[in-house]
């Protein structure tokens, strides 16, 4: 059986490292990005069933990717960012994220 693929995508390290190190032991695969170009060819390299993705990304920001990601796949997206303002989430949701997480989050939280 296949494991389950999870991409996160963020430009702080410190998220990546605590994201990526949380599903590997629960036996997922997890890659990882560190900005929106890399993370739209990893996307692509590896078709995961999951996206955790940050909007404020130097290359292609979220919002951008999530636009191309939209265009090729209907993987679920995560959205997990600083922006806090109700309109951004909005924004988020209506270009197609299924989900919006805040900074700073708990890992509960984002597993739930």
């Amino acid at each position: 059986m296949n494991k389950a693929k999870i991409l996160v995508i963020d430009d702080e390290q410190s998220i990546l490292d605590l994201i990526t190190a949380y599903p590997r032991p629960e036996g997922f695969e997890v890659y990882s990005a560190s900005d929106g170009i890399s993370g739209l060819n990893t996307f692509r390299a590896y078709k995961p069933d999951l996206v955790v993705l940050d909007i404020m990304l130097p290359g292609l920001d979220g919002i951008e990717l999530l636009n191309k990601i939209r265009r090729e796949s209907d993987v679920y997206v995560i959205m997990l960012t600083a922006k806090t303002e109700e309109t951004d989430k909005i924004v988020g949701l209506s270009v197609g994220a299924d989900d919006y997480v805040t900074k700073p989050f708990s890992s509960r939280e984002l597993a739930a």
